[in-house]
């Protein structure tokens, strides 16, 4: 199952912004940018700060919520 982490494609298409448009602000390959819309890779934390201030949104709006994730990783061992 694939794991989308990254909302990147979609705040792209909300500001009418395209990956070429992205790949020349950071100085990145083309094929990079389309990997990370795509969820096949993803951007490092400082790039993704680089990405938020580019297209001047917060940071946290360029991910997708872990709340469901989080849920089904805990587990039920008490420690100490």
């Amino acid at each position: 199952m694939a794991k989308y982490i990254n909302r990147l494609k979609a705040v792209l298409a909300e500001q009418r912004k395209t990956n070429l448009w992205l790949a020349k602000e950071l100085g990145k390959d083309p094929a990079t940018i389309s990997k990370w819309c795509t969820n096949t890779a993803q951007p490092s934390l400082e790039t993704l700060t680089a990405i938020a201030e580019c297209l001047n949104v917060d940071i946290r709006s360029l991910l997708n919520s872990t709340n469901e994730t989080a849920m089904a990783c805990e587990t039920s061992t008490s420690y100490g």
